[in-house]
């Protein structure tokens, strides 16, 4: 807070018109005044400014009125004393928190001009060795981080209730790893993350040349990333009600209250950066586009249910020894979705579909979730039979963490974590039941009687992040490489699907003409054209994962057929090609088709993989 005190001999003010969107409300004291022998208190509030400031200001202020003897102290809002301004809602807050203290506290009059107002005035300085002062009032200690106290419970499907101290976790090994983190805090012991080596392989890195936490995705790692993309909209169009796909901007101004009131409660990982002497926010999820776009929707009941999605580039202040390679990340997608229903009651029957699209998607990865539910202190007392429905919804018994009520936005808020190959929870999947944010940013629909009612909203990653459902895909490798298994990429997410090898040059041709027709169905193939022998260029091909190695020669292009080296059975067959792309269409069904993002011959490609 930055303070400028004069002693006026006189000191006028007049309201000329607004300065911010919504100042504060003029009436007939505020909009214009007259003094003589005034203490007028400039003041800026910057923007790290809370009213515990309060009690250190008033006391300066008073023990500057004390000395200069005025009949009357005017606090002047004044933004011109700091480039660092605390959004209009929080100057707001501390100028009134600090008029109150300061009238309670002063044996003289304090009169407030109105914030948010660009105002005329006049001023007669007297001159002497104290009438001209400046301050500046600063936190004297760092506020501590408050601590959210919890009370953990184990839950059955069938209802029991356990502390988890009193649970028997022989059948539930994977359960005991999550609560001893989220319990006891346990540290897990290290080692090497083979999801690492692969992300490395595939072309997933970090960027050395931004502030670590940020990835880089060469041409494979780009076509995974785009696989995964298209697919979390498919999963999103699959819940069975409407949704809308919307896109964004990544920066909202900190001075707007629902964004500031919103990034508040998300916690102290925020990126913030300074334009033009505002504060900004860089989002880390998709909620702020979505919401200032749902507010000027006009919604009916008739409406809801309804989403809204976006893959949003999201950003995250994460601490620098937490960062791991698509997991933990200051900048990801997060592929978001809204769901707009009517009621609490709606919410929680859509969040039961939401609920069984994100286990079906766990199945489709070849994992299994362990819950860890998040819940108010009034949700777990009123919704009891609902939280135990969603447990026996999960097939396993969860960890519940109930929280006092009316601290965040949401009832209920759902992670979903595999135990990966450190033997480690590491959190994908989630989605939360959030009553406060259509009334925060102003969300409303039209009822059957015609009223306007807030809408309560579910939020979901129903595949996690783009990255996070790309580390759990590399975690089942590493979990496969460790039991002795083949190690695979699920075809539709392999960068390249079909290596097509011709044996030597004269066999080019074919190989093309083949690859061709691979390209024209949609899948992803290269030709391996290069002056190597047949075994390096199989070798090189095995080092990729690529699930289909194509072998041309004499006898195949006789024959027309295709010598097809398949990596998840460990076994070649001699088909034709129109058997082969049958192949490919069945094992690929109902994931999206992505083209490749490089050349077709690989004596064109540069080595761009470490």
């Amino acid at each position: 807070m930055r303070i400028l005190s004069i002693h006026a001999r006189s000191f006028s003010y007049r309201v000329v018109e607004k300065a911010v969107e919504k100042p504060e409300p003029l009436d007939q004291t505020s909009v214009e005044g007259i003094f003589e022998n005034s203490l007028v208190v400039f003041l800026t509030i910057e923007a790290d400014d809370t009213v515990d400031l309060v009690e250190e200001a008033s006391s300066e202020i008073l023990n500057i009125s004390n000395q200069v003897k005025p009949s009357i102290i005017i606090l002047y809002p004044y933004a011109h004393l700091s480039s660092q301004l605390a959004p209009p809602h929080k100057a707001i807050e501390v100028l009134s928190a600090l008029y109150k203290a300061l009238s309670q506290r002063s044996s003289i009059p304090v009169h407030k001009a109105p914030f948010g107002w660009y105002k005329s005035f006049r001023l007669e300085c007297y001159g002497h060795p104290l009438s001209e002062l400046s301050r500046t009032i600063t936190k004297k200690t760092q506020l501590t981080k408050r601590t959210l106290e919890k009370e953990f419970y184990i839950i059955m499907p069938s209802g029991e209730v356990f502390k988890p101290e009193e649970f028997d976790y022989t059948n539930y090994r994977e359960l005991k790893v999550l609560v001893d983190k989220e319990v006891y805090g346990m540290e897990f012991e290290g080692g090497e993350n083979r999801v690492n080596y692969y992300c490395k392989k595939f072309g997933l890195e970090w960027e050395s040349l931004s502030d670590h936490g940020h990835m880089r995705y060469s041409p494979y790692a780009a076509v995974i990333m785009e696989a995964v993309s298209r697919y979390s909209w498919q999963v999103a169009r699959d819940l069975g009600i409407p949704v809308f796909r919307v896109m964004g901007t990544n920066m909202f101004n900190l001075k707007e209250k629902p964004v500031y009131e919103h990034a508040a409660l998300f916690g102290d990982r925020l990126y913030e950066v300074e334009v033009d002497n505002e504060r900004y926010v860089l989002r880390y999820a998709a909620c702020h586009q979505q919401f200032a776009m749902l507010k000027n929707w006009i919604i009916s009941y008739k409406d809801l249910p309804l989403g809204v999605f976006e893959i949003a580039d999201s950003y995250r202040l994460e601490q620098r020894g937490e960062l791991s390679l698509c997991f933990r990340l200051r900048k990801f997608y997060m592929p978001d979705l809204h769901i707009l229903t009517k009621d609490l009651k709606e919410a929680i029957e859509v969040s039961k579909i939401v609920q069984k699209q994100i286990h079906k998607e766990a199945r489709k990865a070849s994992r299994r979730y362990i819950a860890l539910y998040n819940v108010t202190r009034d949700f777990f007392e009123n919704y009891r039979d609902v939280l135990v429905e969603f447990i026996k919804n999960d097939e396993y018994p969860a960890l519940v963490a109930v929280i006092p009520s009316g601290i965040y936005y949401w009832v209920l808020n759902v992670e979903y974590h595999i135990i990966d190959n450190l033997n480690r929870p590491r959190e994908i999947a989630t989605f939360q039941i959030d009553v406060g944010n259509s009334k925060r940013f102003d969300i409303t629909y039209v009822d059957e009687a015609g009223n306007k009612k807030y809408p309560v909203i579910i939020h979901t990653a129903i595949i996690g992040s783009i990255e996070r459902y790309i580390y759990m895909i590399f975690d089942s490798a590493a979990l496969m490489e460790k039991s002795g298994q083949v190690v695979a990429l699920p075809t539709w997410l392999s960068p390249i699907q079909v290596r097509v090898i011709p044996i030597s040059r004269e066999y080019n041709e074919y190989a093309y003409s083949v690859a061709k027709h691979l390209l024209e169905e949609g899948f992803r193939v290269d030709v391996d054209d290069r002056d190597l022998t047949l075994g390096k260029k199989i070798r090189e091909a095995g080092i990729l994962w690529i699930p289909y190695i194509v072998v041309l020669g004499e006898r195949e292009l006789e024959t027309q057929t295709l010598n097809v080296r398949i990596r998840s059975a460990n076994k070649q067959v001699l088909v034709r090609l129109e058997e082969f792309i049958e192949i490919l269409k069945k094992e690929c069904e109902g994931y999206p088709r992505v083209e490749s993002f490089f050349p077709l011959s690989l004596s064109r490609h540069p080595i761009f993989l470490p």
